[in-house]
């Protein structure tokens, strides 16, 4: 009785931990006890509200998760609503697949209290660039989400030079032999090929601290080109975990070695252990269709 009066002063006075009141929680039970992995998408280009859908069926069927996909509404193309972000305050994991949104203030709120309460994130390929805020708009420190989240450069272009290497180029993918022994890149073989564009992040990104885990190598580039991470863990600055994949094609997800990536990187990214069967590819046939380009 003493131990339980001793903690209870402790909260109460702010001064337990939080493992300790980790510890101190009843475990959850039925589907509370089933990780919630919460997508948010809304590209222009990479039909991200149609891959992540039948990513998220197969971690239900399969693995055991509960999932929920936010899209934009009313269309891919809608820059300036996401209904429903405030699933972000269950999510155990947050997904982003962004390209130049245009939020307002309050939508911005949910992903920052997410961010700010630690728990892990996930990011595809034009997530490095998921907000496009003009000079003057107080919401402009957005358009570095990549960079302060994933560790990935802070937009597209500018000093960092975030550019790729043409749409009629590919990108041969290979294992960093120094990562190789890394839980996300278990049943991971390479070399494989994917149709993605190599994003350029070097020579400053990603961030210190980041472990690369999977390096590119353009094919038929349009200009001059060096090789680049095109996956990544890091820890950002509020203590999540953060996997982040330059990947994200449509097409990239019909490739058996990307999909397991993905599969494992989320449970990584739970704190779980990487699945110890793979179950089977994944039926992704989404083709490359959107208009604009970049």
């Amino acid at each position: 009785m003493k131990t339980k009066r001793r903690d209870f002063l402790l909260q109460a006075a702010g001064l337990l931990s939080a493992t300790a009141l980790a510890a101190m929680t009843p475990p959850r039970k039925g589907k509370a006890a089933r990780p919630m992995v919460v997508f948010v998408t809304g590209d222009h280009e990479y039909s991200s509200e149609e891959t992540m859908p039948l990513l998220a069926a197969e971690l239900e069927k399969n693995y055991g998760l509960r999932t929920k996909v936010l899209k934009a509404y009313p269309d891919y193309n809608a820059e300036k609503d996401i209904p429903g972000l405030e699933a972000l305050r269950e999510a155990d994991l947050a997904v982003f697949y962004l390209r130049w949104r245009l939020l307002p203030a309050d939508q911005l709120q949910h992903i920052d209290n997410y961010l700010k309460s630690g728990k892990p994130v996930m990011g595809f390929r034009t997530t490095t660039h998921a907000f496009n805020y003009p000079e003057g708009d107080e919401r402009k420190r957005w358009n570095a989400f990549g960079e302060f989240a994933f560790g990935s450069p802070p937009g597209w272009g500018g000093a960092a030079k975030h550019t790729h290497y043409g749409h009629k180029s590919t990108t041969d993918v290979t294992v960093i032999p120094e990562a190789a022994s890394h839980p996300i890149l278990t049943g991971v073989t390479g070399p494989f090929h994917v149709p993605s564009w190599l994003y350029r992040v070097q020579p400053d990104y990603p961030a210190k601290g980041s472990v690369s885990l999977l390096m590119g190598k353009s094919v038929n580039p349009d200009k001059p080109a060096i090789d680049n991470p095109v996956a990544w863990t890091w820890q950002n600055q509020w203590g999540g975990r953060a996997f982040m994949t330059t990947l994200g094609h449509p097409e990239d997800f019909a490739a058996e070695p990307f999909q397991r990536l993905v599969v494992n990187a989320i449970h990584w990214s739970l704190g779980q252990p990487v699945p110890k069967k793979w179950k089977g590819k994944i039926n992704i046939d989404v083709p490359y269709g959107h208009p604009k380009k970049s």
